[in-house]
């Protein structure tokens, strides 16, 4: 139900847009109306490759991200479990945490030139930020309770990390993963728009010198339906993952 409602928004806000545009209440010379915009899906599959930009983007974001969520929950853990790594490492993470994306475009590009790497590098390193945070504080906000219930079945300390600590954090390191995946996604636009010369975000640039709007907002309205398809994958690993955090009934459901 409040997907079908949502859904109603979003038609009434086309329905508003296009009615804007075709009445002249908003002139804008590059404003497409959205029947325009739906009309240039076609030109995008008969005369752009847009398959392989497609391709260069789900790709690019997909390993820079898998790389970015296995330093972030690896650098969390520690940070989590030991006192000592955090006395030490959480002052250089919180300096380092706040440089903007945008930022590291130049660096990259100084370095590896128009190329896959810089791209690589600018989705990175801000998406391993989410992670690491959410993996620390899932682990030292596990209940002291979990640990004396390891202690009680005389489990090493390997052994409860393994089948005690991490499980009971695992929710709050998938929270970080899907924040990572959004952040992943559009770094790899913002990289491809100024540091590497390929996939979706490229072509909206291109699509915007060549003055094709109803192109460009096409390819914006791609990038969205990607971010979607990237979310709800997560989703439902999730549920595969830990099934039992989304068993809830149905009227708590609804409620939300």
């Amino acid at each position: 139900m409040r997907t079908m409602r949502g859904l109603g928004g979003i038609l009434l806000f086309l329905a508003l847009w296009e009615a804007a545009v075709r009445s002249g209440l908003f002139v804008y010379e590059y404003l497409p109306a959205p029947t325009a915009i739906a009309e240039s899906f076609s030109v995008l599959v008969t005369d752009r490759d847009v398959v392989a930009e497609t391709i260069h983007t789900v790709g690019a974001t997909l390993l820079g991200w898998s790389i970015a969520a296995s330093i972030g929950i690896s650098l969390g853990a520690l940070l989590g479990f030991s006192k000592t790594a955090r006395d030490y490492g959480l002052a250089t993470v919180e300096l380092l945490r706040p440089i903007p994306a945008v930022a590291l475009v130049p660096v990259a590009m100084l370095l590896f030139g128009f190329s896959i790497k810089t791209e690589l590098v600018v989705i990175i390193i801000p998406s391993i930020w989410p992670v690491l945070v959410s993996t620390m504080r899932g682990i030292m906000g596990v209940p002291a309770r979990l640990e004396d219930v390891a202690s009680s079945l005389r489990l090493s300390r390997l052994e409860a990390v393994i089948k005690v600590l991490i499980p009971a954090s695992a929710p709050a390191v998938l929270v970080g993963c899907r924040l990572s995946m959004t952040t992943a996604l559009v770094l790899a636009i913002v990289s491809e728009m100024l540091g590497n010369p390929q996939g979706i975000g490229y072509a909206v640039v291109r699509e915007a010198q060549a003055l094709q709007p109803d192109l460009m907002f096409a390819y914006v309205l791609i990038t969205g339906f990607l971010g979607v398809a990237l979310n709800s994958g997560l989703v439902v690993l999730s549920k595969l993952l830990l099934p039992g955090e989304f068993m809830r009934p149905a009227a708590m459901q609804e409620e939300r």
